[in-house]
């Protein structure tokens, strides 16, 4: 059947856009107006430019929540008896988002011509993750996608719930840190400089060791500004490129993992995100050795990646998963202890979810923590640079008062 692109506005005046499916252009127009609907514009799908269409898919990406909330309505539709290609119907129909609503409407048709659902997914890999997409492989082939599916939502908004945490906690201290910055640099450019033809006008004054140091670093910055900023970015772009080659990202990593208070945090995100992950799968009928594969792109570090990769590979000569994860040295006693419960007793997936919520409390304090710490000390380091500045600056105003008196 094809797929219609419309843009149009509603009766209250909105624009809204997305794709439709039907027999022809004016049964799309007929759905639309139905649906209270005015049509802007409206385009069979396969007549746009198929470069064009390829590049937006392969670059657009679908929000968390938008993703969470369909997965939830497909599961209901689903778990209501409703056949899967009406349940894309209805759901491709009913998300706002074009992108992901142009990937369900592909899907159903996918679907409807004899392919598995997963398979379809896999066409649209930023919008469907390989998680995603080996879940609902599992539920397909266990016959409980309706359950799979609403596991799947749960667990993308705890990711997201995760994200969200470790973000809002970084942001406060980055932006202290760079009104700090501009703050010292407005000082050094334009209102010290100002304050040297003050202090030339007597000649008689001598200047204090500190307030000298603080006019030679202010004229430099003003004579040599662009190498400043220049050997910043410099700095910047040789650390992103460092960090972004493979020896690099795993000595990084292996680094971020040493750091005091971050580091532990940073272990603490990390395995969190491991076992609900691998929770997840597990529950969702996904194979270990599978799971694994998946998990490793999970944890976001090389070292944990790493040690997951040589778990997998021991696994599969028959170990447990508790030894290998033990030799690895990378997972807290903790999480071993309670793996190696798991298993012995046929609970590991649920132990897995226990051990989750346990470091996801444990990550909400710590990130708490750290910003009730980072900010009183960028402040107060904010405040020591900027009194220093003063000092610098009005001890010799107070001697020229005293010369002038």
């Amino acid at each position: 059947m094809p797929i219609f692109e419309y843009k149009g506005l509603t009766r209250d005046g909105k624009n809204v856009k997305g794709v439709i499916d039907s027999e022809n252009l004016r049964a799309a127009r007929a759905k639309l107006k139905k649906d209270n609907i005015y049509v802007v514009d409206i385009r069979d799908r396969k007549k746009i430019d198929p470069k064009k269409k390829q590049s937006s898919r392969s670059n657009a990406k679908v929000g968390v929540k938008e993703l969470s909330l369909m997965t939830r309505q497909l599961a209901t539709l689903i778990k209501a008896n409703i056949p899967l290609v009406d349940a894309l119907t209805a759901v491709s129909e009913q998300v706002e988002n074009p992108v992901l609503s142009e990937a369900l409407a592909d899907c159903k048709n996918m679907v409807n011509e004899g392919s598995t659902l997963h398979k379809a997914m896999l066409k649209y890999p930023n919008v469907f993750t390989n998680i995603y997409v080996s879940m609902v492989e599992a539920g397909e082939m266990s016959g409980s996608l309706d359950v799979i599916l609403m596991r799947l939502a749960e667990f993308t908004e705890a990711q997201a719930d995760l994200r969200a945490k470790v973000s809002s906690a970084m942001t406060y201290p980055i932006v202290m840190l760079v009104v700090t910055l501009g703050l010292l640099s407005f000082l050094f450019i334009f209102l010290i400089p100002k304050m040297v033809t003050v202090f030339e006008s007597a000649p008689n004054l001598q200047l204090p060791w500190y307030t000298v140091a603080i006019i030679d670093a202010s004229q430099f910055m003003v004579n040599y500004w662009y190498l400043v900023f220049g050997s910043v970015l410099i700095v910047f772009l040789l650390f992103k490129n460092w960090k972004n080659s493979p020896a690099g990202a795993a000595q990084w990593d292996a680094i971020a993992l040493r750091l005091p208070v971050v580091g532990p945090t940073v272990r603490m995100v990390a395995v969190s995100r491991f076992t609900r992950t691998l929770s997840t799968l597990l529950n969702g009928g996904v194979p270990m050795l599978a799971a694994m594969d998946i998990v490793r792109n999970v944890v976001n570090n090389k070292v944990l990646a790493k040690a997951i990769d040589e778990a997998r590979n021991n696994i599969s000569e028959g170990e447990s998963i508790a030894g290998p994860l033990k030799k690895s040295g990378q997972f807290p006693p903790i999480v071993i202890h309670m793996v190696n419960i798991g298993e012995k007793t046929g609970e590991l997936e649920n132990m897995l979810s226990q051990v989750s919520d346990a470091y996801d409390f444990q990550v909400k304090t710590k990130l708490e923590g750290l910003t009730s710490l980072m900010g009183p000390v960028v402040i107060v380091l904010m405040g020591f640079a900027i009194g220093m500045i003063v000092v610098a600056v009005m001890v010799p105003m107070f001697e020229m008062a005293n010369i002038a008196g």
